[in-house]
Formats: structure tokens, C-alpha cells, sequence
């Protein structure tokens, strides 16, 4: 068997998003992106870039989309003093150059976060300040300290005073497009600025005095009681299929779930397999496996909705799955939308009866483990996850956690999904999420109703949730459940559980072997 040679280039649909650190070649781009953010402020001279860069690269931060410049960071290290001249941006950013830079020090201070005005909306300012963060925790810095514009300020300094504008915008009456998103990103108001910055006219030269605490920060020579953790959050859409009268209504219901996974700060978003079939609620009537092909003419609108979702709500999105034609043949294919615009796909490998008698799928070459930037995972649709094989290579391969789109219509059919998912995590030290679709599509053919109650699984033992599950929804109730999986668990039970199936395994009496088929091997 070969593999499949797609129809369709899905290389059309991926965005290439990457934060990395700045370089003297950007200046140019930068010296653009910050006229149009801030016009009445003088930008950056090549020589004060220059200077960032030699004393502190690492902190000196951008990201670029499909090779534009779209955002930067700009910090240097301090040691607290509260004697610093915080109030004073020149003398602490030493008019931009940072030759005050102290590799020891124990706060970050941050300079400048712009966001190209075209690309906002995208949480890019999320990044770069989760970006701070990761150096800190990285360099053990004790906290991050800023100088907060507040640009809506201009619109009601008339009316009010700063101080007063700054308590509206935190209560929420106001939005303002800087203190809103720092606010958001868990800083806490110290104080108030005047005379920061006497050029910014829409923040009437205020700032906000904003600081960020590292909780994982250690003490010189203090023992670190706290446990080491790597957490992943991980969201499982329970979607009620209803009729829609066209793409963009379908586009609507989805959407609504990844704003919500953005909002909650998700790692990843699981959507159901083959929840795309609610489109068949508009298509003609047709034989179900004419009706498939049909819908399957939808993936680059497919393609498109959710390369753009995962990127602009910065959430991985494991895209369900969804019918594909490739040579001619019916797939069904579940696709990793990447939060930095990459799109990697795993087919469905075992078809049910139900799929080949109705529809006439074909299933797939082989299992992929995909890499991501919370670790290597792993996509079993439905059926999949019911031969243990597939979850034995896919963690020989490195994955930790699973993810399982399935479409069911009845308890029997989710019960199978269920138990079979719950004893991958026993068999492997992984977490697997399961997510389903619920409510009815009526005259759609093999796809008129569905039984679902998505949730995220774990391991048995102490250190896990109880019974196993990590977060569960109602059943047949439309919502999305949250859950923190931490993969360092994973690590300490493999090696030090009260069972430790992995290790266990008499590889003198059995084995597990892959076998190759692309290429036709």
C-alpha cells in the first residue's frame, strides 16, 4: 500500500509564525512597524538597536508571519533598588542604548512591546510577553517590571484624571489596547507614572508602574521545595451538531470554541471527528457516499478557518477530522493546526463497518507521532484508539499525550471509545483527551445522531486524578471541559509508579513491530 498522494497542497493554507531574536538586519522593519504604532514618538536609531543587541540578545525579541515583521520585545536586566528611578524611562532604559545591563540581575525590565497594527487581534502581545516569562523562569529572575503606556487615555483626559481612567480600564469599563492586555497577562498595578515618557501624547506622557512576579523563582541557597512541573492545558470541545445554512454559520459555532480555548490560555483544542458533517445539513440530499465526496470538495475552506483560528486565538487545534480525496480514494484524515501556522495531518487507519458500508473510506498508511511545542503527541480517530498497537508505537515514538476525535451514536459505541482510551493511559503513562459530538442532523444519512461526554484521562495512580479522569463533561451537553495535564508526572510514574506497565513488559516473550507501508514496502 502507498501513500496516499494528496489533491491538494495543504502547504497553501499554513502561515509560518516564528518568535525568535532580533537581529540588526530587522532594523529597518522595525523602524516601520514602530511609525505606524506610535507616530508621534521617535523610533529607535540603528545605533540604540545595535546597542540592545550587544549587551543583552536574549532579551531583544520579534516575531515574524510569513516572513514580515509583525511584533518585537525589547528588555534589559536590572537589580531591584527601590531607589531606582523607576518613574524616569531614560535613566532606566538608559535613553534606549541599556549599557546599564546587569547579567546578574534579578528583574527583567521591559522597554517596548509593539504589535504591527495589521496583525492585531493575533494575541501576538501574548507571546512576547509569555516569551519574558520563559526567560525568567529560564534565568530564574525574581520578576519583570514595566513602564505601561496608556494610549485610550487621550480620548478622556478631559473629562477625567489618569489615575481615574486607569481604575475604569480595570474594572472593565474601558478598554485600552496596552493596560488591558498587560493586565491579562498577570501583572498587577504598582503605581502610576507621571511625566514617563513627555513624547507619548495619547498617553499624556503617563505610564503604569505593572509587575510581574516568577513564582518559580529560588532564592540563592534556599532548597526549592516546590515540585518541578511541565503543564499543558488541554481543552475537549463537546459539540451539539444542529443544522446551519452555510459554511460561515459553521464557521461561527467553531469559532466560538477556539475563542474560548484563547481565552483559557489552551495548549491544545480538541475538536470531534467528523463534526464537519454538520455541512451536510445544506448539501443536497444525495447517496451517503456521493454526499461524502461532496463535502469532502469543503477542505480548503476547512483548511483556511482553521489555520487562521489557530494562530489569531494562539491555541494548537486538533482540527477533529474531516473526509479528504486523495488518488481518487475517501479519507478520513484528522489535521494538527500548529498555533505557529504548520499543519501536520494523521489519517484515520481502521475503518469501521459502518464508515465502509455508507460511505466508502479508505483507511490510512500509518501512524504518525507529531511534533509540537509542548512535546510530541499523538492522533488516533475514534475506532483507532481500540487496537492497542497503534498507542504502543506511538509512545515508543515519544508521544505523551493522545488525542482522540471520535463520532459515536450511541452509549455502547462511546463506551468502547471510553474504556479503550482509559486503558492506553494504564498501558502507557500517557494522557489521552477524547472528544465527541452530540445532538442530531435529521435525513443526513449514517450521521443523523450521536452520544458523546468528552473528557481528559490519566494514568491510575496517586499522583493522578481520581478514578482516572481528569475532566468530564455532562453527557450530550454542548460545552468544551478544561484540564491541566503536567507531563513531568508522567516521567515520575513511569519510573517510580505503584505499577510500571512500561518497564514491565516481558520483551523476551513478545514484541511489537511496525511495518512500513509507503513506498510500498
Amino acid at each position: 500500500m502507498s501513500t496516499p498522494t494528496p489533491d491538494f497542497d495543504v502547504s497553501n493554507f499554513e502561515r509560518e509564525l516564528i518568535l525568535r531574536n532580533m537581529r540588526i538586519e530587522d532594523y529597518d522593519s522595525m523602524v516601520a512597524m514602530q511609525k505606524a504604532c506610535f507616530p508621534d514618538m521617535q523610533p529607535w536609531t540603528k545605533e540604540q538597536v545595535e546597542s540592545q543587541l550587544a549587551h543583552f540578545p536574549e532579551g531583544q525579541i520579534v516575531i515574524e508571519c510569513d516572513g514580515k515583521l509583525v511584533a518585537s520585545s525589547s528588555s534589559l536586566l536590572l537589580h531591584y533598588d527601590d531607589d531606582l528611578e523607576w518613574h524616569d524611562y531614560k535613566k532606566i532604559a538608559d535613553s534606549g542604548f541599556i549599557r546599564n545591563h546587569q547579567p546578574t540581575g534579578d528583574t527583567l525590565y521591559g522597554i517596548e512591546i509593539m504589535v504591527h497594527s495589521d496583525f492585531r487581534g493575533m494575541r501576538l502581545s501574548r507571546r512576547l510577553y509569555d516569551a519574558r516569562k520563559e526567560l525568567c523562569r529560564s534565568r530564574n529572575i525574581e520578576q519583570m517590571i514595566v513602564g505601561g503606556r496608556i494610549p485610550g487615555y487621550h480620548l478622556h483626559a478631559e473629562e477625567m484624571k489618569a489615575s481615574e481612567y486607569i481604575d475604569r480600564v480595570i474594572d472593565k469599563t474601558f478598554f485600552d489596547p496596552v493596560l488591558t492586555a498587560q493586565i491579562a497577562n498577570g501583572f498587577s498595578l504598582q503605581g502610576l507614572i507621571p511625566n514617563y515618557l513627555p513624547t507619548d501624547l495619547q498617553s499624556c506622557g503617563y505610564a503604569t508602574f505593572l509587575e510581574w512576579r516568577n513564582l518559580d523563582y529560588v532564592s540563592a541557597g534556599k532548597r526549592r521545595f516546590r515540585r518541578t512541573v511541565r503543564p499543558v492545558r488541554i481543552g475537549s470541545v463537546q459539540y451539539q451538531m444542529r443544522a446551519v445554512k452555510d459554511f460561515e454559520e459553521f464557521a461561527q459555532q467553531a469559532r466560538y470554541f477556539v475563542d474560548v480555548a484563547g481565552d483559557y490560555k489552551c495548549d491544545f483544542l480538541l475538536f470531534p471527528e467528523l463534526f464537519t458533517t454538520q455541512l451536510l445539513s445544506f448539501l443536497p440530499n444525495e447517496r451517503p457516499g456521493q454526499a461524502a465526496r461532496t463535502l469532502a470538495e469543503y477542505t480548503p475552506q476547512y483548511l483556511e478557518l482553521f489555520s487562521h483560528l489557530a494562530v489569531k486565538f494562539d491555541t494548537n487545534i486538533v482540527g477533529g477530522s474531516h473526509f479528504v480525496i486523495e488518488d481518487e480514494k475517501l479519507y478520513n484524515v484528522a489535521f494538527l493546526f500548529h498555533r505557529d501556522g504548520r499543519i501536520d495531518k494523521q489519517y484515520k487507519l481502521h475503518i469501521t463497518p459502518s464508515e465502509r458500508k455508507w460511505w466508502g473510506v479508505a483507511g490510512g498508511p500509518g501512524i504518525e507521532v507529531l511534533q509540537t511545542d509542548c512535546g510530541p503527541i499523538c492522533i488516533q480517530v475514534c475506532y483507532d484508539i481500540e487496537f492497542p498497537e497503534l498507542s504502543r508505537l506511538a509512545v515508543e515514538k515519544g508521544a505523551q499525550i493522545i488525542f482522540v476525535p471520535f463520532n459515536t451514536d450511541n452509549r455502547h459505541g462511546y463506551m468502547r471509545v471510553r474504556t479503550c482510551a482509559a486503558a492506553r493511559c494504564v498501558e502507557n503513562h500517557v494522557y489521552v483527551a477524547i472528544a465527541g459530538c452530540t445532538g442530531n442532523l435529521p435525513f443526513c444519512e449514517n450521521a443523523d445522531i450521536h452520544y458523546a461526554q468528552s473528557a481528559v484521562l490519566t494514568p491510575l495512580d496517586v499522583t493522578f486524578a481520581r478514578e482516572g479522569i481528569g475532566a468530564e463533561a455532562n453527557p450530550n451537553i454542548e460545552t468544551v471541559v478544561i484540564y491541566d495535564v503536567d507531563l513531568e508526572l508522567l516521567r515520575r510514574h513511569r519510573e517510580q509508579g505503584s505499577v510500571q506497565n512500561w518497564n514491565d513488559r516481558r520483551l523476551d516473550l513478545y514484541r511489537l513491530t511496525e511495518t512500513k507501508t509507503d513506498s510500498g514496502e
